[in-house]
């Protein structure tokens, strides 16, 4: 009896993983798995949140180099706001324009630093975006962070026809995405189309956003509040008596004056972001349409709040493009303690 022997050949050792780790989710891949989510699944939606991706990537260059470029400062020139343009709110602007005009999607633009209107000649795009190009611009010349804020609607005239009005003011429950970028320390994309909310960190060397945070909620409560509170004496006494509830439970107060910063900040560590009337600006400051409406829908993805002078800031009814409301957002037990203050300063009702 003969013993045989089985050849095999010998296998290659596995590759040793520790020296190459993965670099994780990209931005494009992480759109991709996540398309069936989208009511309307065409990939067109995703193309449109590709193409604002992209901007913002041109937008995180120009914010680094912007002292050495001489783009920073004012540009001499006043917005539709009646406020001073900084030459980045210009470039920034220039920006967004040019990407969602190329990229096909997107039929009409609403701009903050624009007075009507912006038709891309894509009649035949789904989509309209009303956007904020560069939130808290005045203080890239001390090195502060700010951001881009955006929402999308799908558009309820014809397609193949110009947008109108009506695809704008459709009101803040119509929202199918929105999100911001923020330009800081690092540069973040965090967006949601209502399911839930995503979070994602620029790579400069490789030029690719990568999923950093896959699914963000507000803490129920926090420690923090956020507001010019140079304003104090024009506050109502509502805001005054629970900034002052705040300082009791000794909350730290926190305020750098770039919306999308002192959101994101609140969002990640709980805290409140208010921005009341004043004498001044009677209706508040904040525009309803690009800056309210979406980081309202992103906060409620996220399980927090978002208040206006009379209710949820999405039931807000929208009248006007650039449109200001008051905004009171943030975790839910903080916002739902601004409002017993509200209420217990508002007169009883008589039968």
């Amino acid at each position: 009896m003969s013993n045989t022997t089985t050849n095999q050949t010998p296998q290659p050792p596995l590759p040793d993983t520790s020296i190459a780790s993965p670099v994780g989710t990209t931005l494009e891949r992480y759109i991709m798995q996540k398309q069936s989510e989208f009511a309307f699944a065409t990939g067109e939606l995703s193309q449109l949140l590709r193409d604002i991706a992209l901007a913002g990537k041109i937008i995180n260059r120009e914010v680094n180099r912007a002292g050495l470029a001489g783009i920073t400062g004012a540009y001499g020139q006043q917005n539709v706001q009646g406020e001073e343009q900084q030459q980045l709110d210009v470039v920034a602007n220039i920006r967004f324009i040019r990407a969602l005009r190329n990229g096909g999607q997107a039929c009409a633009i609403l701009s903050e630093e624009e007075d009507d209107i912006i038709h891309t000649g894509n009649d035949h795009g789904r989509y309209v975006v009303a956007i904020d190009p560069l939130d808290g611009s005045s203080n890239i010349n001390v090195n502060v962070s700010i951001g881009t804020i955006f929402a999308i609607y799908r558009r309820v005239t014809p397609v193949g026809s110009k947008a109108t009005r009506a695809d704008f003011l459709q009101g803040g429950r119509q929202q199918i995405a929105a999100g911001y970028i923020l330009y800081g320390s690092s540069t973040m994309l965090v967006y949601t189309t209502g399911h839930g909310v995503a979070g994602f960190t620029y790579e400069p060397s490789l030029g690719e956003f990568f999923l950093s945070h896959p699914s963000i909620t507000i803490p129920e409560q926090g420690k923090t509040f956020s507001c010019n509170e140079g304003n104090w004496f024009d506050y109502p006494e509502c805001v005054r008596t629970y900034l002052l509830d705040c300082k009791r439970q000794r909350f730290a107060g926190r305020y750098v004056g770039s919306l999308v910063a002192d959101y994101h900040r609140n969002l990640f560590t709980g805290g409140i972001y208010l921005y009341p009337p004043t004498a001044k600006n009677t209706n508040g400051k904040l525009r309803l349409l690009y800056e309210c409406y979406p980081l309202a829908f992103l906060i409620e993805q996220a399980g927090g709040q978002a208040r206006g002078e009379h209710g949820p800031v999405l039931d807000v009814p929208p009248l006007d493009f650039h449109q200001r409301s008051p905004l009171y957002i943030g975790s839910p037990a903080m916002v739902a303690a601004y409002q017993e203050c509200v209420d217990a300063a508002e007169p009883a009702t008589t039968a």
